[in-house]
């Protein structure tokens, strides 16, 4: 039996479950894949950072006496290829998204798939209630996991230390430029391994719990790029926090499990990858003007704006920020989260489809566990909250730097300033607060 090791989102060599289950000669692999590279910009940063992780993971394969063979093309083509060169099993770990399940299933025509949860710490399908249905609510999902979180160590995966290397071409390694992609600047975290970024981190625990929502200080763990590619599993965050036994940590590691409750609603809720969670129905406003506006961060509020032209500019966006954008994208211009949620997939680095639509379903009312239709952020009030002197506004829009930063917590307080050109709010924030929560009360009534 010769198999495939098909690394996908699992770009390591520690506590990896194909490598843990091959057996015998294996060829490991990763396809950079035409149909999902296509839809991207050139500058798209994620794939500068895929592109020096999968190099990275080549040279680790290589001192275990392994290799990898890059593929640029279809997956499909791939396998045909393969089956033809005498390989008979793929093993790879299992991915829950739309497209990597049609993709999977294409796959499992040519050749046969062994498949492992490797991306996340629990099978979905083994966390039910009492009766056998799924959890909706976050807090009671988590009280169920306790024989988990409050173990002081998940096992890791051993490696198979006896596998062989297939004999393969292992020399062709696509450009970037032959991809059709121009090599980015990364932000400097992201030239860090992923236990460098956890050290750094640990130093900051003891504030997470407080200053985590601070936009202007960098108080949190910067590891979401490397956990969504796998260049660290779930589990190894899980015990380097575990290995402390504090407060603080705990704290920590109930956020891991945040990440953990939206992939489990969308396993067992598929639709809500394109639908509401709650089968609500909204009206929302289709003005396509508006929807730019929040794109460009041209909409006259400054901690809108600040926060949509950071994301254009890094691939980067801090957690309440995130809240607060989604907030008023769908409550207050009455937006379709989706819209906004694949705008965010466009640009995110840390982009996991399970989490930004469990976000942006929680932000838009309409998710698993979801903020009630009538808590909507006044943005004025989060900016005066969580960057009371303006220091993340003003790194952002320089050409306000001058201001009193009172000015960017009262609505068009910005705009009132003769010696500065910036837009009124593009809407009223209490007027469109209350029309909001009228279209959220009607549409329930209905349904």
């Amino acid at each position: 039996m010769s198999q495939v090791l098909w690394f996908r989102r699992d770009l390591r060599i520690e506590d990896n479950a194909i490598l843990s289950n091959a057996k015998g000669k294996v060829l490991p692999i990763f396809i950079f894949d035409k149909n999902i590279l296509k839809s991207l910009s050139k500058d798209d940063m994620r794939v500068s950072f895929i592109y020096k992780s999968v190099l990275g993971l080549k040279e680790k394969l290589k001192n275990i006496g392994l290799d990898l063979a890059i593929f640029f093309d279809e997956p499909v083509n791939v396998f045909k290829k393969l089956v033809e060169k005498g390989f008979d099993e793929v093993l790879c770990s299992v991915d829950f998204d739309s497209y990597a399940k049609t993709r999977d299933e294409k796959i499992e025509e040519i050749i046969p798939m062994r498949r492992f949860l490797d991306s996340f710490i629990l099978n979905p399908n083994d966390h039910l209630k009492k009766d056998g249905t799924p959890y909706k609510v976050f807090t009671p999902f988590y009280n169920s996991l306790k024989l988990i979180t409050s173990s002081n160590n998940i096992e890791e995966l051993k490696r198979n230390e006896t596998l062989q290397k297939s004999i393969f071409d292992y020399d062709f390694i696509p450009s970037l430029k032959q991809m059709n992609f121009e090599e980015q600047e990364l932000p400097d975290f992201l030239e860090l391994e992923a236990y460098e970024l956890l050290k750094q981190f640990k130093e900051k625990i003891n504030d997470y719990k407080v200053q985590r929502d601070y936009i202007y200080v960098n108080a949190t763990s910067n590891i979401s790029v490397h956990l969504r590619f796998g260049l660290i599993s779930p589990k190894q965050v899980f015990n380097y926090f575990k290995s402390f036994n504090d407060e603080n940590s705990e704290f920590f590691i109930r956020e891991i499990f945040w990440r953990e409750f939206y992939n489990y609603i969308l396993v067992h809720y598929p639709y809500s990858e394109h639908s509401n969670f709650n089968n609500i129905e909204l009206s929302w406003n289709e003005n396509e003007d508006d929807f730019n506006k929040w794109c460009e961060g041209k909409t006259g509020i400054p901690i809108i704006d600040a926060a949509m032209i950071h994301l254009n500019k890094t691939g980067t966006m801090h957690n309440r920020l995130r809240m607060i954008v989604a907030s008023f994208l769908t409550k207050n211009l009455f937006i379709d989260w989706k819209k906004g949620e694949k705008y965010f997939a466009s640009k995110l680095l840390d982009y996991e489809a399970s989490s930004n639509i469990g976000g942006w379903q929680w932000g838009a009312s309409t998710g698993a566990d979801a903020s009630p239709y009538f808590r909507i952020f006044n943005p004025y009030l989060q900016s005066k909250k969580f960057d009371k002197d303006a220091i993340f506004i003003k790194s952002v829009l320089p050409q306000l730097k001058d201001l009193d930063a009172k000015l960017f917590h009262i609505e068009n307080g910005a705009s009132s300033n003769l010696f500065v050109d910036y837009p009124k709010s593009m809407v009223d924030i209490s007027l469109s607060r209350k029309q909001a929560i009228e279209k959220f009360k009607r549409a329930k009534n209905e349904h």
